[in-house]
């Protein structure tokens, strides 16, 4: 029996909680890893986790020694992380999520560039705006565009994330501008249905006040309700990483700019409990590098 392979197979499954999800995350049969499992306790000579109809849970002994584990597969990581740093080599492999919209427009390229640079890394990217739990997915990291995480979070602050509000110069000639927030009730708009479908917020002397909004579509995809803000079909409330080049090119025009719009921060999120691997940290590093406090993307654009 391979003990340490044994060891970081437990691992994975005490914190998934899930013989399947872990046989899915290393691509093998859910009784390859019950054997592997199976084996360790036998090895060991105490029984490491309570199986039931329901839900895996640690016994005594498996929730000191998961701990033990941890420390253990922790001094490895640390030990090859700092020898790759030596030898200016990073290897090993890094599976990450990442916001649809916002992956393909300005991380793709930035993903590509650290690739190409650290050839022996290999980069396991899902496209996705659901919140996904690191730890039962396997995942190393997770990009989170958001105001705030919870205080238990492990994170690093990455940049930082606009909203604008713009409407094709069509609609605003046939429908006049809005001056206030509150007219945005006797207009056509653009929700994204991910946050509140029936609300758009603004700052106003410091304090959040709620909009009422409805309008012709509803989307999960600021894409998508961008293309229809600019055939004239109403007004968007989305993130400038998005807009901007629109506004740039004259087909949105921001409105309503002496109100503010909440700021939200974009987050690169780590599995909590866990050492981080040096190719893991200089890839984050990488794109806190490129991406700036001051994101590229909201240079020149007439937002105040």
């Amino acid at each position: 029996m391979d003990r340490l392979a044994a060891m970081q197979t437990f691992v994975r499954v005490a914190e998934a909680g899930s013989f399947t999800a872990v046989a899915d995350q290393l691509n093998v049969a859910r009784s390859a890893v019950t054997r592997q499992i199976a084996a360790l306790e036998a090895h060991l000579g105490v029984k490491l986790i309570a199986r039931s109809t329901r839900r895996l849970s640690l016994t005594s002994a498996g929730a000191t020694y998961i701990e033990q584990c941890r420390d253990i597969l922790d001094r490895i990581d640390e030990a090859e992380g700092d020898l790759a740093g030596e030898r200016q080599t990073l290897r090993g492999s890094i599976r990450t999520t990442v916001p649809l919209t916002f992956g393909l427009l300005h991380l793709t390229p930035l993903i590509l560039e650290f690739s190409q640079a650290h050839p022996d890394i290999r980069i396991d990217l899902d496209f996705n705006d659901r919140r996904v739990n690191l730890i039962e997915e396997g995942l190393d990291l997770a990009l989170r565009i958001t105001e705030r995480l919870p205080e238990t979070t492990v994170a690093r602050r990455l940049t930082t994330c606009r909203s604008v509000v713009a409407a094709a110069p069509a609609y605003l000639q046939r429908h006049g501008e809005p001056k206030h927030p509150d007219e945005l009730a006797q207009h056509a708009c653009l929700p994204y249905s991910l946050t509140s479908r029936s609300t758009w917020t603004f700052l106003i002397d410091g304090l959040p006040h709620a909009v009422e909004i409805s309008g012709p579509i509803t989307a999960n995809n600021g894409n998508a309700l961008q293309d229809a803000a600019i055939q004239g079909m109403g007004i968007l409330y989305g993130p400038t990483f998005i807009a901007a080049e629109a506004i740039r090119r004259g087909l949105l025009v921001p409105i309503l700019r002496k109100f503010q719009t909440p700021v939200l921060d974009m987050f690169a999120v780590f599995p909590g409990n866990r050492f981080v691997p040096q190719r893991v940290r200089a890839f984050v590093d990488f794109l806190a590098l490129r991406l700036g406090p001051e994101p590229y993307w909201d240079k020149g654009l007439p937002l105040e």
